[in-house]
């Protein structure tokens, strides 16, 4: 090992020593769209815009900045939580149907799951997409259709296998709801509803979850709801005022407000910094200059890998790295100095799917030129950054 490579190891090696808000002091909460009923489960699609559920209206709407808010799929099934597929088709918890689902390309929809031991989900609420196709889904009783009642005598978490097994996953909670995992899927996310509880588990080989914690909890009346994690593994999570924003440890970084009832967040854009938030009978967004969103999946991951230009250039005394990978991989980032000589390891193994942002902090260098590569199997990229005092 290179002499210079261990300071520099243990200072760099997850860029986030100090936890600091992602939502910049400028930032400001935009309603783009209003009049609905209760909106739910954004998730952005390039070709469409920013898909959302309006879950008494039976629909999905798309909005874009130049068309406005338009209905995208009518009956939606009272659709709830959304994500996109690896094939970049809309899977939907849907609340009315008592079931999850995919939409096909042509339109047609294909249940995926709709009962467990012969008994029918009880609503099934949030879910989320891993990166091998699975389908992550919560299911409280929170919104069993009028008429009915409830069959399973639990609410679950539950994964459905690419094979179509409906696996339940855990029992504990009463009313899960939210749900996502960390950047690298090696912890999983949920909170309890009414609790207001944020849980983490241990995933197991890609299949189970195992340890589960108390991550945090957010105190004033109110409900945790929708989930999402950023590039750096802050977590950002619907619940009383609007969103929280806790860092990967459990603190809590920044709130940001939100009128009414806050139901979800996602990210979008073609850059994945701008949050689209619902809550209550509108749509908002607020524009995060200093990280990004994880993709979901279809085409809304990045089509190639990439490095990018770090920023601000020349720095002093940091700059953010930001790559993209266009499914999970084993990668490398490390940065040189202008002999050849490592003096730090930014990030080494498997990496999710997406855009990733890491902040580099070069407070205990020199003055000079410097450089970072990025090695994911056959590619390999290099970029010049200069730290001038």
């Amino acid at each position: 090992m290179s002499p210079y490579a261990l300071p520099f190891l243990l200072m760099f090696a997850l860029c986030q020593a100090v936890a600091q808000s992602p939502v910049p002091r400028s930032a400001k909460l935009e309603r783009i769209a209003t009049g609905f009923q209760f909106v739910e489960g954004p998730v952005w699609k390039d070709s469409a815009g920013i898909l959302f559920s309006d879950i008494p209206a039976n629909t999905v709407y798309a909005w874009t900045a130049s068309a406005g808010a338009q209905a995208y799929m009518s009956p939606s099934g009272n659709s709830n939580g959304l994500t996109l597929d690896p094939q970049g088709r809309l899977i939907l918890t849907q609340t009315g149907l008592r079931r999850v689902a995919r939409r096909e390309s042509n339109g047609v929809q294909t249940s995926l799951a709709s009962a467990y031991g012969g008994k029918k989900l009880n609503s099934p609420n949030d879910v989320v997409l891993k990166s091998d196709g699975s389908v992550w889904f919560t299911d409280p009783p929170l919104n069993i259709p009028a008429g009915q009642q409830a069959e399973l005598a639990f609410s679950g978490i539950f994964r459905i296998s690419t094979s179509g097994t409906l696996q339940l996953l855990d029992s504990s909670l009463s009313q899960p709801n939210g749900i996502c995992f960390s950047p690298d899927e090696k912890r999983l996310y949920v909170n309890n509803s009414a609790e207001r509880v944020i849980y983490v588990w241990d995933v197991v080989h890609d299949t189970v979850i195992a340890n589960r914690k108390r991550f945090a909890s957010m105190n004033p009346a109110g409900y945790a709801d929708g989930m999402k994690v950023d590039s750096l593994g802050n977590l950002f999570s619907a619940g009383p005022l609007g969103i929280w924003v806790f860092a990967p440890d459990g603190t809590v970084l920044d709130t940001i407000l939100v009128p009414g009832q806050t139901s979800n967040c996602n990210w979008g854009d073609p850059d994945r910094r701008t949050l689209y938030i619902t809550a209550g009978n509108s749509l908002y967004r607020i524009r995060l200059a200093v990280t990004s969103g994880i993709g979901e999946s279809g085409d809304n991951l990045p089509g190639v890998f990439h490095l990018y230009p770090n920023y601000p250039n020349p720095f002093n005394p940091s700059t953010t790295i930001r790559f993209a990978l266009p499914h999970r991989t084993s990668m490398t980032l490390k940065v040189f100095n202008s002999l050849g000589q490592q003096v730090a390891t930014l990030l080494e193994g498997d990496q999710s799917a997406g855009v990733h942002d890491l902040q580099f902090d070069g407070s205990r260098l020199s003055s000079g030129m410097y450089f970072y590569r990025l090695q994911a199997g056959d590619f390999a990229q290099t970029k010049r950054l200069v730290l001038s005092r």
